[in-house]
């Protein structure tokens, strides 16, 4: 732990005059939050000890999600929950039924950014006990536009709800992915809704507007991710509201044949027209360590890949990361194959832009989305390229893509 995480630990918590002696932890739910500068963020974590006493597992709660941290550990009554796959952590002082301390996370520059972190044990609701009423139901599909607060530049989006009582859920689905699980509660005619994993610290509030029936609802309100970023944003009830379609995004030039050759974390490289790839069906999967919208199609292509290999199938990762430097970024890529089992090969194929990857796969008229998957039939013909990704947390379309994905490789396997 380092000098300044050390002082701003104190400068939060009082150190007492005694000797360091450490208490049990309490373990189960905790209510935690982090301070951002759209207010108090809200999220689930779960603490249990492991069998050898000596570290803990955690999950972050969001909704429906139990999302996996790393093996927390716990000395002189300091909590430490690590997120090496995105190169965050929370550390903490516990003192009882209370923690206090801070989510950091590693910025490009190796600077860190902190915010502040409080815990409560026992404490199961999101922003309000179960207690509050709510004056509206928020339920079904919401034709969403955000606004960025200092451009012109907006982003369509639909809102999917589920509402019981005064307690939501959802997500909102756009072009290029999913905000994934999100959870919350609607507080009069107020909608507040949170996700974090680590990585993403995601607060939307809005309000309903005066005419609550029918399509003539309305919600007005604000997202914040991170510490300081800010959009606005409005919604109309809408049960028709659908966006693009992601097949139709990204695309072949024409004449173009899909080629790349880039290295393994051990250097090795590795190529379409390698004999591992010759007469399979091949899905490639643009993709980032750092982007949890392609940790979610990890976590789907994973046991897929070792489901349906045998049938003549592979899979391969193109990762475009932080540094474009193998011995910065092959740690982290081979971070995430431990997390997610990842049996196909993933190489590094350039840093973590939108430009760079089309730069680099000249093929394709522009990649929109991290993360873009583009499946190939058996003799090296694209035959559709999906941006973006509808994760677990959005329910019936993720399904949707798993029906779609898999009818479109069996009708390839089967030419």
């Amino acid at each position: 732990m380092n000098k300044l995480l050390l002082l701003l630990l104190t400068a939060i918590i009082p150190v007492a005059c005694t000797a360091q002696t450490d208490k049990p932890l309490t373990t189960g739910t905790w209510r935690a939050t982090v301070r951002t500068a759209g207010g108090e963020l809200p999220f689930g974590l779960d603490i249990q000890s492991t069998t050898d006493k000596q570290s803990f597992t955690v999950h972050a709660l969001n909704g429906k999600e139990r999302l996996p941290m790393d093996a927390a550990t716990y000395r002189n009554d300091t909590l430490r929950i690590p997120m090496s796959l995105f190169e965050s952590e929370i550390v903490a002082r516990v003192s009882g039924n209370t923690m206090r301390g801070l989510w950091r996370r590693k910025r490009p520059d190796k600077t860190w950014q902190s915010i502040p972190f409080e815990a409560q044990h026992g404490l199961n609701y999101r922003f309000t006990p179960d207690g509050r009423q709510a004056t509206a139901n928020l339920s079904g599909k919401w034709k969403t536009v955000f606004r960025a607060v200092d451009s012109k530049d907006t982003t369509a989006a639909v809102g999917v709800f589920e509402q019981q009582g005064n307690v939501i859920t959802g997500t909102f689905l756009t072009p290029t992915g999913d905000y994934r699980y999100l959870a919350g509660n609607v507080v009069g005619d107020s909608l507040l809704l949170s996700c974090f994993d680590g990585s993403h610290l995601f607060l939307f509030k809005a309000k309903a507007g005066q005419r609550l029936a029918g399509a003539n609802r309305t919600l007005t309100g604000t997202f914040h991710s991170g510490p300081t970023y800010k959009e606005t944003w409005t919604a109309r009830f809408d049960p028709n509201a659908q966006l693009p379609d992601p097949a139709s995004l990204t695309y072949i030039k024409p004449g173009q044949k899909l080629a790349f050759s880039f290295p393994e974390t051990t250097g090795t490289k590795v190529s379409l027209t390698d004999d591992r790839f010759k007469g399979k069906v091949t899905v490639v999967q643009i993709l980032g360590s750092w982007c949890p919208n392609c940790m979610d199609e990890t976590n789907f292509l994973s046991p897929w890949y070792k489901k349906n290999r045998s049938r003549g199938v592979e899979v391969v990762g193109l990762a475009f990361e932080k540094s474009a430097n193998i011995a910065e970024s092959g740690p982290r890529i081979e971070r995430m194959k431990e997390r997610f089992k990842i049996d196909y090969p993933v190489l590094l194929a350039g840093t973590n832009s939108k430009d760079e990857a089309a730069k680099v796969l000249p093929a394709l008229n522009r990649v929109v989305a991290f993360p873009t998957t583009i499946i190939v039939d058996k003799k090296g013909q694209v035959r559709r390229i999906h941006t973006g990704f509808s994760g677990p947390g959005t329910g019936v379309y993720y399904d949707r893509f798993v029906e779609e994905f898999n009818g479109l490789i069996d009708k390839l396997l089967a030419e």
